[in-house]
């Protein structure tokens, strides 16, 4: 009993102030501070949107590692006269590099070893290493023109997912856990799986803090669902440990945490009340939900073989759509292992084979399910590359370094325009020379999609209106919108 005295008394100024029996003190604090609630922010109780959303629901495919735009989407033919020529300083124009180039003699042109083809009404040009992907083009949106200020993975990789290159903020499901709410009280709002590549040259470390739910209330972090052994662990009963005498101990545990919350006041007692009720409830619906057997033989023809195998991307994405149809709003894929420094011959064409029939099978599966037009499909990494070779060069094969001043990525589904090619880079790949899209404006649209005015969507934290986007300019893009 003195220890818990001990910390009730330890209570904060904070909580002090939040309990509502200080209703007075706060409203005479807030008399003090001049407190006045900001023109820009609002609160609105999940669900409710500023308009009309166009996506309910998110997939988003994140390759980690960075893609190679020019030789994946990006197609640049000139290049093929400049091989093993210096990349002009013109076109470079003193940007930074990292130091795994910067110290190379020189920066030898390396052109795309595949070939390249125009797919769909809209002409995109697709290279031989996606021939299912090229099939979907007028499914698809392509931004050619995404940029960024990082151009390292860690910072690079937090950017796309928090909208900060600093860890600790909430990330892009967290926000439409908070924004939307749940459509399942069975399955947590925002999943988290993470596919094993075929090829693991070179993977990069990847953590919860990019999942994590920042400065919002913990239930709306992401849940990673494992790829072997049980999805979560701990989800089943000790043995000897009926469902009952479950249930019954939970039952005592909100008691206490209940009588904890009306002394001290802490809202993140709820948020442990919630999470130990999510858990018990997930005990029947993730098996469930886990259970790809009983898929028919036409599921496993569009993802392809590779979704009979667990942890693979394949899986993953099937288990994506099995989410979709039940009610989660937000499911993050992580693939790894497309950090092509070196061996981009050897490695890219088994990344491809990865993703490459699974994305495909994806849009036809939500298309014919109706969940297409209520999806948002989000594929790219956190960089491009460059268009210069790294380390040794060859006809056959070649590296590639990180460059985030240009690189491409796709939506689809969810209120975005089909066929649509959005920006230009120049004949290196290097610079934009029409349409940039900076990561703060690829957030903003995507909380367009889900209802949310960027500049409005925010939280009270530590005295600041946190917003997604920051505070630094961002726009809608509304040339990708339908």
């Amino acid at each position: 009993m003195e220890l818990y005295n001990e910390y009730v008394h330890s209570e904060t100024r904070r909580q002090f102030f939040r309990n509502g029996a200080n209703a007075l003190g706060t409203a005479a604090l807030a008399s003090l501070l001049g407190v006045r609630k900001s023109a820009a922010s609002e609160v609105l109780v999940p669900g409710q949107t500023h308009f009309a959303p166009r996506a309910k629901q998110v997939i988003y495919l994140h390759m980690v590692g960075g893609p190679s735009q020019m030789d994946l989407f990006d197609y640049k033919p000139a290049m093929n006269e400049w091989y093993d020529k210096d990349l002009p300083d013109s076109i470079r124009r003193g940007q930074r590099l990292t130091t795994m180039t910067s110290g190379q003699a020189r920066f030898p042109i390396a052109p795309s070893k595949y070939k390249f083809a125009r797919h769909g009404k809209c002409g995109m040009w697709v290279s031989e290493l996606l021939p299912h992907t090229a099939q979907r083009v007028d499914d698809m949106c392509f931004i050619r023109s995404l940029n960024t200020e990082a151009i390292n993975h860690e910072p690079a990789i937090c950017y796309m997912q928090t909208g900060n290159q600093v860890t600790g903020r909430p990330c892009l499901g967290a926000w439409a856990s908070y924004g939307l709410g749940s459509m399942n009280s069975n399955l947590p709002t925002f999943v988290v799986l993470v596919a094993r590549p075929t090829n693991t040259d070179q993977t990069q470390a990847i953590a919860a803090r990019l999942w994590s739910s920042g400065c919002l209330s913990g239930e709306h972090a992401g849940v990673a669902l494992r790829a072997g052994g049980d999805p979560i662990l701990y989800i089943g009963n000790p043995p000897g440990v009926p469902g009952h005498v479950r249930r019954f101990t939970l039952d005592g545990l909100r008691k206490l945490n209940e009588m904890n919350y009306q002394i001290v006041g802490d809202p993140e007692t709820h948020t442990r009340i919630q999470q130990y009720e999510m858990a018990f409830r997930m005990q029947s619906s993730v098996p469930e939900l886990t259970e790809v057997t009983q898929e028919p033989a036409s599921t496993y023809a569009l993802y392809g073989d590779e979704a009979r195998k667990p942890g693979s991307f394949a899986h993953s994405v099937l288990l994506a759509r099995r989410l979709v149809e039940r009610g989660v709003r937000f499911i993050q894929i992580y693939h790894n292992n497309w950090d092509t420094h070196a061996n981009v011959a050897g490695r890219l064409p088994s990344q491809c084979r990865d993703i490459d029939q699974a994305c495909s099978g994806l849009i036809h599966d939500l298309k014919q399910r109706g969940l297409f037009d209520s999806t948002l499909l989000i594929w790219g990494g956190e960089f491009g590359r460059t268009i210069y070779s790294q380390g040794s060069l060859s006809h056959e094969n070649y590296g590639r370094d990180h460059h985030p001043r240009c690189y491409t990525i796709w939506m689809a589904g969810g209120g975005i325009k089909g066929g649509t090619i959005h920006g230009e880079t120049d004949d290196f790949c290097y610079n934009i020379v029409k349409d940039p899209v900076h990561v703060r404006d690829f957030h903003a649209t995507v909380l367009q999609l889900l209802g949310f005015d960027h500049q409005r969507f925010s939280v009270k934290s530590q005295g600041l209106d946190v917003r997604l986007t920051g505070v630094e300019p961002a726009r809608v893009v509304n040339e990708l919108l339908a």
